[in-house]
């Protein structure tokens, strides 16, 4: 029946497509990637801005500290349903590092990050980088911008809801430090998944597949803070599931034994410690969630606009104004002590069956990631520390390695450092970046968004 509907709704797409768009011309072509547009432009991406409750705090809650970072315990679901698994994942691995903070030096690093202070006479002089950069150890983490992946996890070749070329392990090596993905739940699942707006469109697999690779990569690089925003799969009239349908799941990777447990809530920029704090203390990933938090339960879960705000979504407009969207009607006092994350991936909208859709601007990302030039990040960057007196905390991007580490070079630039690394795509293993035969033709596009929406 599937089958026969496919073919039926293939051969209706085919009728449709060179019947109304026989003048369509080749809009964006970019590492085979194609679209058309004409009097019925087709394209694939995201609805209209996510919108959900938003949390006004009216008084800082100080927040105790309940867990070690080096021994965590965890509840996974068992795949029948019927029973809990409980484990324990216990970090007592020791190697040694020259650490040194500035007062004292420091010799050894163990697994919970505690330091043994050897005497000296002589002024240290910090030799460990912190994220790539010995400039950043001793920066507040608020102030520090970073390059972030626009839905990490959807790299799927032939799929023109991808976002990113390479997979997480390879994103992070070649300098990533924030990544953002969409939870969603799939009927007859018992686990999330992270999915490119319906699952029907990319399924990237459970998230405990993603985050266990995102913990393994932390495990291997002690001085290394990263950041993971999670969004809430529900957009527009679907609701979005409660923190404590996930939370057993991001627990059962094992990646709680490195989660940074905040002081206060909310967080402003002067409550954020440095890296270098960070690192010692072994708390190395900042985790938010953009909807439905609940810290009061799960204080290392940050709700993400009470602690960061986040310029438009899906932005269509290449000057990229540098203004708040989420949370709406937030002050300007406010904004101004808070961290904040610049959406810089261009799309493109285009009408389709009396609805509105979103494609990556591909043809532009030489542009969009360059360091200077209209509608580049550089300039974006500028526009963004003119207007709120310093740059973002993260750049948010789509197809990071575009430009050859020109994103990096920006995000270099803003933190007073300079960009040195080689870029991109080339893992520890050394495997060299993919060719992706990314050729999606109209009829097949056409083709399943009717079998989505029709």
């Amino acid at each position: 029946m599937a089958g026969s509907l496919a073919t039926t709704c293939i051969a209706f797409a085919a009728f449709h497509t060179f019947t109304h768009l026989a003048s369509a011309q080749e809009y964006t072509n970019s590492d085979g990637l194609v679209f058309f547009t004409g009097s019925n432009g087709v394209s694939f991406g995201d609805p209209a801005t996510p919108t959900g409750p938003y949390t006004e705090p009216t008084e800082r809650v100080t927040i105790t500290q309940t867990r070690r970072p080096d021994d965590v315990t965890f509840s996974r679901p068992s795949t029948s349903g019927t029973e809990t698994e409980e484990s324990r994942v216990t970090t007592s691995t020791e190697q040694d590092y020259t650490i040194i903070t500035g007062r004292e030096t420091s010799t050894r690093l163990s697994g919970n990050f505690s330091t043994t202070a050897t005497s000296t006479s002589a002024e240290p002089v910090n030799t460990q980088p912190c994220n790539n950069y010995v400039e950043l150890c001793e920066r507040r983490y608020s102030n520090i911008t970073e390059v972030g992946c626009h839905n990490s996890p959807f790299v799927r070749q032939n799929n023109a809801a991808s976002n990113q070329h390479y997979e997480v392990t390879t994103q992070l090596h070649d300098g990533v430090r924030f990544l953002q993905a969409q939870m969603h739940w799939i009927d007859g699942q018992d686990e999330p998944h992270f999915c490119h707006t319906s699952c029907d469109l990319l399924d990237a697999g459970p998230i405990t597949d993603w985050l266990t690779e995102v913990k393994d990569w932390v495990e291997e690089h002690p001085f290394d803070v990263i950041t993971i925003l999670l969004g809430n799969g529900g957009y527009g009239d679907v609701a979005y599931a409660p923190a404590e349908m996930y939370v057993p799941w991001i627990e059962s990777t094992g990646i709680l034994q490195y989660v940074f447990q905040p002081p206060v809530r909310p967080m402003v920029l002067n409550d954020w410690p440095t890296l270098g704090n960070m690192i010692l203390k072994g708390q190395r990933v900042v985790m938010f969630m953009d909807y439905e938090a609940d810290t009061e339960r799960f204080p290392w879960l940050l709700d993400e606009f009470t602690q960061m705000w986040e310029t438009p979504f899906n932005p269509v407009d290449r000057e990229f104004p540098c203004t708040v969207q989420r949370p709406p009607d937030m002050e300007d006092d406010k904004a101004r002590d808070r961290l904040y994350l610049l959406n810089h991936n261009l799309n493109l909208n285009y009408p389709l069956f009396g609805s509105d859709v979103l494609v990556p601007a591909v043809v532009l990302l030489n542009e969009t990631n360059a360091v200077e030039g209209y509608g580049s990040l550089g300039v974006s960057t500028q526009g963004c520390v003119e207007d709120w007196g310093r740059a973002p905390n993260v750049l948010n991007v789509d197809f990071y390695d575009v430009g050859d580490g020109s994103v990096f070079e920006v995000a270099a630039q803003f933190n007073n450092v300079t960009y040195n690394r080689e870029c991109c795509g080339r893992a520890p293993n050394g495997s060299a970046r993919p060719t992706i035969p990314l050729r999606i033709e109209v009829v097949l596009l056409v083709a399943l968004l009717i079998m989505i929406h029709g």
